[in-house]
């Protein structure tokens, strides 16, 4: 049976929408916001009204209308930590992501314009693995400190839409598999797929693993506690550091790494090479302490991302964890697809639709 789905999956300065027919896009768009647009709102809620305009004029240009959907799926915010799978938008979810009870994120603004729109259309609205899937075994949770306790915030919409399409290429079964994903995006994440669950992964938005293009990774703990008391620098201006201008924006001024590549390769810039393999390097590594925590039987290695496009990555990457288990390139985010699979699978029966409480 065939279903539309509309999903929407807003940005820091754009909001992503599609249409889809069970696996088939129908059309796109990248509605884009200005930096001053976005700077004149105080809060991430606070846009909600803005965005929903634009959502709506974009699919009014395509000439769509609503009451043809099957449902509406939207990128999920920062919620309280739940397992991975399908949620209905519910009062209480709608409820912490307009107080931002668990942080501002603009993927906060998903799952409300999905419930505004599915309203009016008669349809249900859903989210699909958002930042916040935790499916931790406990040994992955302790810190070497009482005062912490790790996070789980990683990319998991993407790490789980590729695991799972390695799973369908191979016929395999995703509850009975180990792969490892490497997303590789303006931030980035190395989670342990094992039996269905991400049992292990970095907390990609506060600063932990790799370095990325605008994250800092795992910093010395006694020189940022330095850092932080020296006077130089407010708490706003050392969690920038960590994440926004952390990573190659602080080590070659640019957030993007195409202009780290060029600079390395066509201009031989050695700083740029240096820092362009010190990444690989320190991709690698994380893979390969993955590989240890799964006792070497890992099925496959997947990199995932914008990143992962490069050649000299892929072939870096092969080279050092090759010898763990076969490598997969899937490069890109694919995340509208992620979310339209997730919206047919829940109309279909075939994702079990949970509850948020």
């Amino acid at each position: 049976m065939p279903y539309t789905v509309l999903v929407i999956n807003p940005g820091s300065t754009s909001t992503k929408i599609a249409v889809f027919e069970n696996d088939k896009e129908l059309f796109s768009e990248n509605v884009a916001h200005s930096a001053e647009e976005i700077a004149s709102f105080p809060s991430i809620a606070s846009q909600y009204a803005f965005r929903e305009k634009h959502l709506r004029d974009a699919l009014a240009r395509k000439g769509f209308d609503i009451k043809q959907l099957s449902c509406i799926v939207g990128r999920g915010g920062l919620l309280k930590p739940i397992p991975g799978g399908v949620y209905q938008v519910n009062e209480a979810m709608k409820a912490e992501l307009l107080d931002a009870r668990n942080g501002e994120h603009a993927s906060n603004l998903g799952a409300l314009i999905a419930d505004a729109l599915a309203k009016e259309a008669g349809v249900p609205a859903f989210i699909a693995d958002p930042v916040v899937v935790d499916e931790l075994d406990e040994l992955a949770r302790i810190y070497g400190h009482a005062v912490f306790t790790k996070r789980s915030i990683f990319h998991a919409l993407n790490q789980k839409a590729v695991a799972k399409r390695w799973c369908r290429e191979n016929q395999r079964t995703y509850s009975e598999v180990n792969v490892i994903v490497a997303h590789m995006g303006g931030g980035v994440s190395v989670g342990l797929h094992r039996n269905g669950r991400v049992v292990d992964v970095n907390n990609a938005l506060n600063g932990e693993g790799p370095f990325s293009p605008e994250r800092a990774g795992t910093l010395p703990a006694g020189d940022l506690a330095k850092l932080c008391f020296s006077g130089k620098y407010s708490e706003k201006e050392v969690l920038k550091m960590i994440t926004g201008q952390g990573g190659m924006v602080s080590l070659y001024g640019t957030n993007d790494m195409r202009v780290l590549e060029n600079a390395y390769k066509k201009d031989n810039d050695p700083k740029a090479e240096l820092i362009y393999k010190a990444f690989l390097y320190n991709m690698g590594k994380a893979i390969g302490a993955l590989a240890a925590a799964a006792r070497g039987k890992v099925d496959a290695i997947i990199l995932t991302g914008g990143i992962a496009y490069g050649p000299e990555v892929q072939e870096t990457l092969r080279d050092m964890c090759g010898w763990i288990a076969p490598v997969t390139v899937y490069p890109g985010e694919g995340e509208l697809e992620a979310l339209a699979l997730a919206g047919v699978g829940a109309l279909s029966g075939e994702a079990e639709i949970q509850e948020y409480k």
